[in-house]
């Protein structure tokens, strides 16, 4: 393991969620970077790992990268965890893995819990292509005009946001966004009081302002892209019928060139019942 830095993803709530690798990987290291050494500590504890710990959080990774790279460049294992989750994801550590790639140094993932991904993986909205945001503005009015870009995107998207702000966040995107626009609130993922609400915009943003249990925890909130009124025309059955028959036998993108030519519908709209049927086949 020498001279190599791991980013190690830790569990974000239960404790359980933690790999037979990650923490083979933990044990072996000669060195952990941790944003938070105090809530590592708990977690190293939990599993009976003894390990130097040193800190490497948004205020100093800067500055602190460096030495980490000397100490792996002189042979040490060094592994990169967060509070919670897979690190960089809104979370610190991208100053040392590029500092790691730019050095030639050998940088290796040790996949494990993500909020994100566990809160797509139930939200029941497309997630074969999807954006993820990180955190909105702090602010109601660049929250706003962070808002009023996103009106207009057609995939799913994504943002992280805190129990301080999420009622004012969901409050200010309701100024920009349809009431019955769809989006799905994630609530404390893996935890005791985990909570995933599918719901028009309007109504989620009532869950949040009429329940105090609603507006505790940390949350991912999703959002169905934005539908225009060509895409809200369903296909008729036959051109269902005909777009499922090509799937059988051909790729998505053959499938829906044969089916525009043959059926005349519009190319976008059969390539997203394209998507749609590939993934119900998948799962």
């Amino acid at each position: 393991m020498s001279g190599k830095l791991y980013v190690v993803a830790t569990p974000i709530g239960n404790l359980a969620d933690f790999s037979f690798r990650a923490v083979e990987v933990l044990k072996q290291v000669d060195l952990i970077a941790a944003e938070d050494t105090r809530h590592a500590k708990m977690l190293l504890h939990h599993y009976g790992i003894n390990k130097p710990l040193v800190s490497l959080h948004q205020h100093n990774e800067e500055h602190a990268s460096q030495g980490l790279i000397d100490k792996i460049q002189a042979g040490l294992s060094i592994a990169l965890v967060s509070d919670a989750g897979t690190p960089l994801l809104s979370d610190p550590g991208l100053p040392l893995v590029k500092l790691a790639k730019q050095e030639g140094l050998d940088v290796v993932p040790i996949p494990g819990a993500c909020a994100l991904i566990a809160a797509l993986s139930v939200s029941g909205l497309p997630v074969t292509r999807f954006t993820f945001e990180g955190f909105p503005p702090r602010t109601a009015s660049a929250r706003k005009s962070f808002f009023q870009e996103k009106l207009t995107d057609a995939t799913t998207w994504a943002f992280y946001e805190s129990s301080h702000r999420i009622q004012a966040a969901l409050e200010d995107m309701a100024d920009i966004f349809p009431a019955d626009h769809e989006i799905v609130i994630a609530r404390e993922i893996t935890k005791l009081h985990e909570t995933i609400l599918k719901a028009p915009l309007a109504d989620a943003v009532r869950a949040v302002q009429n329940d105090d249990n609603m507006r505790k925890g940390e949350f991912v909130v999703i959002v169905a892209g934005r539908k225009t009124e060509a895409d809200n025309r369903q296909l008729n059955d036959e051109q269902l019928k005909i777009l499922r028959l090509l799937l059988k036998e051909c790729s998505i993108k053959t499938a829906v060139a044969l089916a525009t030519e043959i059926t005349g519908q519009r190319k976008k709209l059969l390539y997203q019942a394209a998507l749609e049927i590939q993934e119900r086949r998948e799962h």
